[in-house]
Parts: structure tokens; sequence; C-alpha cells
């Protein structure tokens, strides 16, 4: 609990300087202290995509049931993140007007969680198929960049808020370029979840090399599992909506 308390005011005390560098740059029109600064969105990335959320559970799961490797998994946490910092970077610049009517409370987007949801209960299905059909092992091409975008679809509040501060300071190019910079910190610890998963997931294989059925039924099993993980992750966010 100590933890998530120091995570939250990291994040509140980068918010709230990044608050002050805009109101900064609105006001004299002066970039340097904002550009030094910058860097700083990294971390604040970083920090934030640690907290629950940002759809971590859902990439370790795919990653586990899947066969990719640590650079299609690294692909896969990179469409995450570039969507999820984006689709909040296209809600503020296309539809600020409209963001009260749009979103059903101040940082979400409740038609992109649902279909997000719904299409990775959709990839969830066909993991369980393709686990359970005769020497099904070959997968998709593209599958996992689209799980990853499917995922990063809900918007990342945090950027949202940001985004929207600028905007109304009138300086958008403040906000996007916060929005890049933190986009690299959501990046990074999602990629860390990526390879420690893919790492995890083939030294568990390398165990069971020895026996070839085992070892097909073992991966059968976890991709089965995986899939039916993200079916009940998706019908049950899609209930509670």
């Amino acid at each position: 609990m100590a933890f998530w308390q120091h995570i939250v005011g990291f994040q509140q005390d980068i918010y709230q300087a990044f608050a002050a560098q805009i109101r900064d740059v609105a006001g004299t029109g002066g970039w340097g202290a904002f550009i030094v600064y910058l860097p700083m969105g990294i971390l604040f990335g970083a920090a934030h995509a640690l907290t629950p959320g940002h759809s971590k559970t859902i990439l370790a799961t795919y990653l586990a049931g899947s066969r990719l490797g640590i650079l299609r998994g690294l692909g896969v946490s990179l469409a995450l993140s570039f969507t999820h910092v984006l689709i909040s970077v296209l809600i503020a610049l296309l539809a600020l007007p409209l963001i009260s009517a749009s979103l059903g409370s101040v940082g979400r987007a409740p038609v992109l969680e649902d279909v997000s949801r719904a299409l990775l209960g959709i990839i969830g299905l066909w993991m369980v198929w393709r686990a359970l059909r005769p020497r099904g092992h070959v997968h998709a091409h593209g599958e996992g960049l689209m799980v990853g975008v499917m995922a990063g679809l809900i918007p990342c509040p945090l950027t949202l808020f940001v985004m929207t501060f600028a905007i109304s300071r009138g300086v958008p190019e403040a906000g996007i370029a916060f929005a890049f910079t933190m986009m690299l910190g959501v990046a990074l610890t999602l990629s860390t979840v990526a390879v420690a998963t893919i790492l995890f997931r083939d030294q568990l294989m390398r165990l069971l090399a020895h026996q070839a059925s085992l070892l097909d039924r073992s991966a059968r099993f976890i991709e089965a599992a995986a899939g039916l993980v993200l079916l009940a992750v998706a019908l049950r966010e899609l209930w509670l909506r």
C-alpha cells in the first residue's frame, strides 16, 4: 500500500510541475525550461503504467499463451503503449468541445472501452479454438499487433488531462510533446512486462522440452487458459458497464 501511495504522490508532483511549465509556456512563450523538464515525462509515464490498469494483465496473459518471441512481444507492448496515449491525444484535439458529451466521466471513453473489451473477447475465443484444433499452431500474421491496438483503445486519463489543460492554455503542442515522452515511459514499463512474461514462458517450455507430448499439451493448455482469461476479462468488463 505504501508503494502505491508513493507512486501516486510521485505522479501528482510531476503533473503539477508540468502544469506549471505549460502555464509558463502559455504566458511567456519561452520553451527552454519546458524542454529541459520534458524528459521527466518518461519517468511520469513509467510510474503511471505501474498503477492498476494499462492492460498489463491482458498483455502478459496474451504473451504467455502465444508463441511470440521477444522482438514481436516488444512490438505488442509498443503498439499497446502508442495506441493508449495516441487515442487520448486524438480525443483532446478532435473532440474537446464534445468531451463532456462523449465521455462518461473525466478521462474515460465508454464506447472505446466497450469496443476494446469486445475485440479482446474475440481474440480470446480465437486462442481457445486454435488451442483445441488438431495441430493448429500457426498464428495469424499481425495478430499480436492487433491485440496491442485493441488493448490500447482505452484512453490514458492523465494524458487527456494534460492535453486538455494545454489546449485550454493555447499551447496544444506542449501537450503533444508531453504525451510523446509519457508514451516512452509507458512503453518502458509495458515492454518490461512483455519481456519478463516471454522469458518465463520460454523457460517453462524448456523444462518440458524433453517430453514432447507433455510439451504439446502444456502449450495448448496455456494458450487455451490465456484465451479463457481474455474472454472472462472482456465479459466481466462489459457486464460491469
